[in-house]
């Protein structure tokens, strides 16, 4: 996919500098789960720069909380891909593997764990570290969609079914845990949005709007490569059906809706400072809800910049 298909995103990205840091602490944590690593070979998987992604896409965190954000990155990534294979058609199987996952999110690593699963105990206990309670059952719910949805994707791909629009973004929401990532801004940069803030109409639909972006933009990226096996849950092949076209078309069209929608972000983004004079926040409680509000800008702009690049989604 060229840059051709790149959307124009009108915030500029930057980059850590603690890249080599967290880069080699990635490396380290990906030995001692080789399992989880092995899901990909390594020469493809170093093409993805997920260390890269994570510089991006957090500029302005620490070294270890940067090396933190390459593992959960990581993670995703090498998670999903598992059910690339005969797997990703076995909903029951999918339906145990997650749920034994979700199972950590309330204080028990399963008997007998694997590797993937000890990868997933240390992320845990490294993202929850000093944050407070009501941040950590909002971040236990977001990861329980998360893995929630892998069942219902793999009976998708199972039956072949394309879904229509409503279903995918309902199951889409929840398999780019996007919400999950964005907890994370929060514990990266050792702080919690106000509950008011975090609630308000305008934050929660800039959040929605910055998760499905992303979306949008990886479907058209990750066509050439979910069509021939299987995958249904893609706006592409969803377009296609509705407009019975060719996907050039299709992807131009998917393109032009995720263009609306950064011009959405930005008309949101400009309401946030009355939302906060509308709540009386004091000055630390505008900062701390401004400090997001930038995260989430710094996310998206360095996510589509790395997307552009990546050699995650080239077919030759």
């Amino acid at each position: 996919m060229s840059d051709d298909s790149s959307l124009d995103f009108p915030f500029p990205h930057r980059r850590s500098r603690h890249h080599a840091h967290a880069a080699a602490r990635h490396r380290s944590w990906l030995d001692r789960h080789r399992a989880l690593a092995d899901v990909a070979d390594a020469t493809a998987y170093g093409h993805w720069e997920v260390a890269e992604l994570a510089a991006l896409s957090h500029p302005a965190v620490g070294p270890d909380e940067l090396a933190l954000a390459a593992d959960m990155l990581g993670f995703f990534f090498l998670f999903d891909d598992q059910f690339d294979s005969e797997l990703g058609r076995r909903p029951a199987e999918v339906a145990r593997i997650c749920d034994r996952l979700t199972d950590i999110l309330h204080g028990t690593l399963p008997d007998g764990s694997s590797d993937v699963e000890r990868a997933f105990a240390d992320l845990w206990r490294r993202s929850t570290a000093g944050m407070p309670g009501r941040w950590r059952a909002r971040a236990a719910a977001n990861w329980e969609w998360y893995f929630a949805s892998h069942p219902a994707e793999a009976a998708g791909r199972r039956s072949a079914r394309i879904p229509d629009r409503d279903g995918y973004l309902t199951l889409r929401r929840g398999t780019a845990a996007m919400e999950t990532i964005f907890d994370m801004l929060e514990r990266l940069g050792g702080f919690t949005v106000p509950q008011s803030t975090f609630h308000h109409p305008v934050l929660r639909r800039l959040r929605q709007v910055a998760a499905d972006i992303p979306s949008f933009s990886n479907d058209v990226r990750s066509y050439p490569l979910e069509a021939p096996r299987g995958d249904v849950y893609n706006l592409v092949m969803i377009v296609q059906r509705e407009r019975a076209c060719p996907p050039e078309e299709a992807c131009a069209v998917v393109l032009a809706e995720a263009q609306l929608m950064v011009e959405d972000y930005a008309r949101l983004l400009a309401e946030l400072p009355c939302a906060f004079r509308e709540l009386e926040l004091d000055e630390e409680q505008r900062g701390i809800a401004q400090r997001y509000a930038d995260g989430i800008t710094a996310w998206l702009a360095g996510y589509l910049h790395w997307e552009r690049r990546t050699g995650r989604y080239r077919t030759g």
